[in-house]
């Protein structure tokens, strides 16, 4: 694709980059194929290669209409474009090029500045959005269809984890995001990872002062606040990955996408370059920890009783990390029979906070997407992130949980391994 960027866009910081994404498309459309939003809707702007041409459009000088931002802003980022391009195109790079550039020329209308704004300090701080739950619980009858049916009934608990004391006697050492939501959604992902890891000689060292990834930031219009919780976990987690930590482990597929991108997106910061770098490098989603154990020598584990299970694999998983089927062998390897899923590939409407900010579109992708993982009549339903997990659950249809508490709930209580 030919470019002429205008003088101002090739002041940017990642012009360079962009032209030569923009070079790379072919126009060849084979992401449209595969694009959720397109699959719906139907419009050439609201597919991959339409948006790409509303960014090249921008950043050439043209200007910026409240359309270019609302097809930006219906892009899922799921990257399962990135999936299908036989041109190996950097999608999603281009679109948070293209979309801090709207934000910098054009002024929302209020109700979105304040909605955006609002999800944006209520998803990343976990004690606000905890007591903030907890309030939407008590009046959950009276909040809108859309925010009440993302508050669980009651709130979910979590089984003891290994304590410091018990974990102490382990030479290996991780690192475990907690995460915004899910010590709050999901309380029992992260008790469930720390207790086979204990089951398999790997310790969890804590680090409190680790929080949010930054994506929620960074995909709402404040990428420099999203960089900037980059720049705080990283100083959080320097000492024990100084003590010799082997890796940092996401549970949230979402989380993990974005921690492996640090090394990328502060490329340009002298002072956290390399070490955003290192910390890319050890960011492991769990599944690539727990799929390299020995779990058939694990004795500690009882037999699965054929049970099946359908996997919902979220686009952070396999499009961005690129670690589709990874789940399912694991799965598989410890005895569960795996169901058919219909159109895998596609998003479930989740995508961060898309599911507030587009819940019509959000809607029709979850219910899509339960209609494929219910078809085999599985005995269960998993995924790898906590935002697929809760916007599924939404449904109010069948219960939906993280995979590691499937391998978790094989665990016996009184053996250990040597």
């Amino acid at each position: 694709m030919q470019t002429n960027l205008s003088e101002a866009a090739q002041s940017l910081e990642r012009a360079e980059e962009a032209e030569s994404i923009l070079r790379a498309c072919v126009h060849c459309g084979f992401c449209n194929a595969t694009c959720p939003t397109y699959q719906l809707l139907g419009n050439e702007l609201d597919g991959p290669r339409g948006r790409i041409y509303l960014i090249k459009q921008l950043l050439e000088g043209e200007p910026v209409t409240e359309k270019t931002q609302l097809h930006l802003d219906r892009c899922l980022s799921c990257r399962n474009c990135e999936t299908t391009c036989p041109s190996g195109v950097r999608y999603h790079a281009l679109l948070d090029i293209g979309r801090a550039e709207v934000a910098r020329r054009t002024v929302r209308p209020a109700r979105e500045r304040w909605l955006r704004a609002g999800l944006r300090h209520a998803v990343s701080r976990p004690a606000l959005f905890a007591a903030l739950l907890g309030a939407g619980r008590v009046a959950r009858a009276a909040l809108p269809e859309t925010l009440r049916d993302k508050i669980p009934a009651r709130a979910p608990v979590a089984s003891p984890r290994p304590s410091m004391q018990q974990t102490a006697r382990h030479t290996r050492r991780v690192l475990m995001l907690e995460g915004c939501v899910q010590p709050s959604l999901a309380p029992n992902t992260n008790a469930a990872a720390a207790r086979v890891f204990d089951r398999l000689g790997i310790g969890v060292t804590p680090a409190p002062q680790a929080g949010c990834c930054g994506a929620n930031d960074y995909h709402m219009d404040a990428q420099e606040a999203g960089l900037q919780r980059a720049r705080r976990n990283i100083d959080a987690w320097w000492p024990a990955i100084e003590a010799g930590a082997e890796a940092i482990v996401m549970t949230a597929s979402g989380c993990g996408a974005f921690v492996k991108e640090y090394g990328d997106l502060l490329r340009f910061d002298p002072a956290y370059a390399d070490k955003a770098r290192r910390v890319s490098a050890l960011a492991r989603d769990l599944v690539e920890v727990i799929a390299a154990e020995p779990l058939e020598q694990l004795n500690a584990l009882a037999p699965a009783a054929a049970k099946q299970i359908a996997f919902h694999c979220p686009c952070t998983l396999q499009h961005a990390q690129r670690l589709g089927g990874k789940v399912e062998a694991v799965l598989a390897r410890l005895g569960f029979g795996l169901t058919g899923v219909a159109n895998a590939h596609l998003c479930c409407g989740s995508a961060g906070t898309y599911s507030l900010t587009q819940p019509e579109i959000a809607k029709q992708l979850r219910d899509n997407k339960l209609d494929a993982l219910e078809t085999g009549r599985p005995d269960a339903i998993v995924t790898a992130n906590v935002g697929c997990q809760t916007h599924l659950n939404s449904a109010g249809r069948s219960n939906v949980t993280h995979w590691i508490e499937l391998v978790d709930s094989l665990l016996t209580p009184d053996q250990e391994m040597n």
